[in-house]
């Protein structure tokens, strides 16, 4: 008896949070927000960027790119390490920019939420 007194003089505030939580979390009036929509601030620019390197310019400068450094590469003759990496980093660069884009050329497009 005195061991039940004990326990219930002990467990009763945690108890008591633990009612109110899950009666304020599962109150379909705070949930409201949980599936807003709202755009970020970051979005907007962001989507700018995007379109920015995926249109029809950047894909025509990421061939020339491409022809660019792959002429470097094959005639360069003797071009030092850093020169040589820096071209290939942008050789790869132009890749995934030319890539992109004809992805989504071809219908290819990632996930749409």
């Amino acid at each position: 008896m005195q061991r039940t007194r004990a326990f219930i003089r002990k467990a009763w505030k945690p108890a008591l949070g633990g009612i109110a939580l899950g009666a304020l979390t599962c109150h379909p009036n705070l949930a409201h927000a949980a599936n807003a929509g709202g755009a970020l601030p970051w979005d907007t620019p962001l989507t700018t960027l995007r379109n920015d390197i995926t249109g029809p310019v950047a894909f025509t400068i990421s061939l020339l790119a491409m022809v660019a450094c792959g002429a470097a590469l094959v005639f360069g003759g003797e071009i030092n390490e850093f020169i040589r990496r820096l071209i290939m980093v942008v050789l790869v660069a132009a890749f995934l920019v030319g890539v992109t884009n004809l992805a989504s050329a071809l219908g290819i497009t990632g996930a749409i939420v």
